[in-house]
């Protein structure tokens, strides 16, 4: 498990940032009076998110591999932090709809009801805190796979460039 202390720590920290990230969402409105919005406020994250994969990577590479992590090194840490964000996530998601915002799969679900976007079956059925784990697991291992890969790329060493000359 020393072999992956890292992405442990980081996993924590991803966590936490999620977690602030919600409740900014809630004192914000965006799960009451703004929560037609916050869907779109909730993509945000994808920003943070990404700048926190690339410091937790470029923490690997630096701290772990003495600054020359090639791409699959990085790709694999990319995939088992994704794997450890994603074990937290039931906690998270826990936390979120039980202390955080308690009220807001009921608003979610009458928005969705008045605004005709849904029946109330379906918006039961869809927002709720077991859908919405599976929803932060299956997104979280795609998201994390797809942006360590990125990240992995950017930070794999740049090719040398020969400066002997053949003849």
């Amino acid at each position: 498990m020393k072999k992956f202390k890292i992405e442990f720590k980081w996993a924590v920290i991803m966590s936490i940032i999620f977690l602030a990230w919600m409740t900014l969402e809630k004192q914000l409105g965006f799960h009451d009076e703004k929560i037609k919005w916050q869907i779109a406020f909730t993509m945000l994250i994808i920003l943070p998110n990404f700048l926190l994969y690339y410091l937790a990577l470029s923490d690997k590479k630096k701290n772990y591999y003495n600054g020359v992590m090639n791409w699959r090194q990085g790709f694999i840490s990319g995939v088992v932090l994704s794997f450890i964000v994603v074990f937290f996530s039931p906690i998270t998601q826990f936390i979120t709809h039980e202390f955080i915002s308690p009220n807001y799969f009921d608003k979610l679900i009458a928005y969705s009801v008045e605004s005709k976007k849904l029946t109330l079956e379906d918006a039961q059925n869809y927002f709720n805190l077991t859908a919405y784990i599976w929803q932060s697991i299956s997104g979280g291992l795609s998201f994390g796979v797809v942006i360590g890969a990125i990240i992995a790329y950017i930070l794999k060493p740049k090719e040398q460039v020969s400066t002997n000359k053949s003849k």
